[in-house]
């Protein structure tokens, strides 16, 4: 098992992919230094329209090579909603398979679905 560093997932990271219909689809994740995160989901047409954004708001942990975590409210049209934590759908475990400055790869324990989310910089241009 390699142990890594939970101060180098504080920050921004963004994925970019496509759905089940070839939609593309944005993930922008920010994980905080007190354990909470913010996720972001836009799924767009294929003309660029925004068909559906998803807001998750919870905590996140970084065990060793585990990462997880626990979604405690959602933002859906501009609406917070409570989680529903008594449903397993709101806690998910990760495999960390590489965590650099730049890249973040896992894989969920469960499903084996594998991510990879890339840094946000947010200081292009300065040194």
């Amino acid at each position: 098992m390699k142990i890594y560093d939970r101060e180098q997932l504080i920050g921004q990271w963004v994925r970019n992919d496509v759905d089940a219909d070839g939609n593309p689809f944005a993930e922008h994740a920010e994980f905080f230094n007190d354990g909470s995160f913010e996720f972001c989901f836009m799924t767009m047409s294929h003309g660029g329209e925004l068909i559906e954004q998803v807001i998750e708001l919870g905590e996140w942990g970084l065990v060793g090579d585990i990462h997880f975590t626990m979604t405690k409210n959602e933002v859906i049209d501009e609406k917070m909603y409570a989680a529903d934590l008594n449903l397993a759908n709101n806690y998910h475990a990760y495999r960390v398979l590489k965590l650099t400055l730049d890249v973040f790869e896992y894989q969920h324990v469960v499903t084996k679905e594998s991510f990879i989310l890339k840094r946000v910089i947010d200081n292009i241009g300065h040194c």
